[in-house]
């Protein structure tokens, strides 16, 4: 029985370590690369460092514990039980001098400034795990593909968590995108999968590139994390700002809550659009995902003109409703001095247009 046992370990061990080799895992930086990310001075100990240091789970919650609430404890309503409406854009025909930003569902956006055609965190495979069947998207809400995509000047990562790297679509994605920006390391996973390094730009927090002589991208901090399959912190998580003469534009990524809003406002001033991240969060993790208070608190330290909340209304992966997010971000903007913008799916912002007037789509919906 000990024998039969101790072969049946080894066999689970190498059908796992054999799965773990999928090319959707990526790849760990290694040579040249993984100098620049040993180099980094947020870098220590063998992985990257948030700049405040928290524990991943708040005190009074444990990670048995929260497992066992989101596999024991329904919420009947985390989950739509409707297809969620969108709106079908002609990608394509967008003028490509006109700044606006078309959501995805998630965190996934296109994003226009001064002629400069952006994807930021796009997934596309109607998935958010590397787990057969497990977080499948919301009915309605993978309604956009690679196909419908226009040619990308930049594909913009904020970090590698299945969520926000999706092996499928950025498999597909290798003959439409001209150039990669992302964080330390990150730069890996894509030579894996196809690209030419050449292309792939790896930004550590306060670094900068300019896209157009218009258009400079600076990638700045999130109190966050990074990694896929085991292997945690290898490569860098980011927030962007996207500086033009005509406006600034903040996407937070994701991330809990400390004092990079305030910080940012004052090295740049006030920002004119926030994309901020709004649902999937938990007293558990707040460290690492804001709670709807928080995000609003630090939506006011931006500055910021206007907020496009994301990161909800596709896929879940916290334990609250799936309408709550955006329940919680209109409760907090009624009193707020920021314009709070809903698209639908598929709905372009005109960044231009202070007028542009969007609907609660999510009322009355089960």
């Amino acid at each position: 029985m000990i024998q039969i046992i101790f072969i049946a370990i080894i066999l689970f061990a190498t059908l796992v370590y054999a799965f773990m080799q999928l090319p959707r895992f990526g790849a760990l930086p290694r040579g040249e690369r993984l100098q620049r990310v040993a180099a980094s001075p947020n870098y220590r100990n063998g992985r990257f460092r948030n700049r405040i240091e928290k524990p991943a789970i708040s005190e009074g919650y444990s990670i048995p514990g929260e497992m066992y609430k989101m596999l024991f404890r329904k919420n009947p309503r985390r989950y739509p039980s409707v297809p969620l409406p969108s709106v079908q854009t002609d990608l394509r025909a967008l003028p490509k001098e006109q700044d606006l930003m078309v959501w995805f569902g998630h965190s996934s956006f296109l994003l226009q400034m001064s002629g400069v055609r952006m994807l930021v965190d796009p997934v596309f495979s109607g998935k958010a795990s590397p787990l057969p069947g497990s977080v499948k998207a919301f009915a309605g809400t993978d309604v956009y593909n690679v196909e419908d995509m226009p040619d990308i000047d930049y594909l913009i990562l904020s970090h590698d968590h299945y969520d926000h790297l999706d092996y499928p679509t950025i498999k597909a994605l290798r003959t439409k995108v001209a150039h990669v920006v992302c964080g330390l390391g990150a730069g890996a996973h894509f030579e894996r999968w196809g690209y030419d390094g050449n292309i792939i730009t790896e930004l550590d927090w306060s670094g900068s590139i300019q896209l157009s002589p218009e258009l400079q991208l600076t990638a700045e901090s999130a109190q966050h994390d990074s990694g896929r399959a085991f292997a945690r912190g290898r490569s860098l998580w980011l927030s962007f700002l996207f500086r033009s003469a005509a406006r600034n534009l903040y996407y937070s990524g994701d991330g809990g809550y400390d004092d990079r809003f305030r910080n940012i406002a004052d090295k740049y001033g006030p920002v004119d659009w926030a994309i901020r991240e709004c649902g999937q969060y938990n007293k558990a993790w707040q460290s690492v995902h804001e709670l709807p208070e928080e995000m609003a608190l630090a939506t006011r330290e931006l500055g910021a003109a206007a907020m496009i909340p994301v990161h909800h209304s596709k896929f879940t992966l916290a334990h609250h409703s799936w309408d709550e997010p955006l329940e919680k971000v209109s409760e907090y903007a009624a009193a707020a001095p920021y314009r709070l913008v809903t698209p639908m799916i598929g709905e372009p912002v005109f960044l231009s247009r202070p007028d542009q007037t969007f609907s609660q789509w999510w009322k009355g919906l089960s």
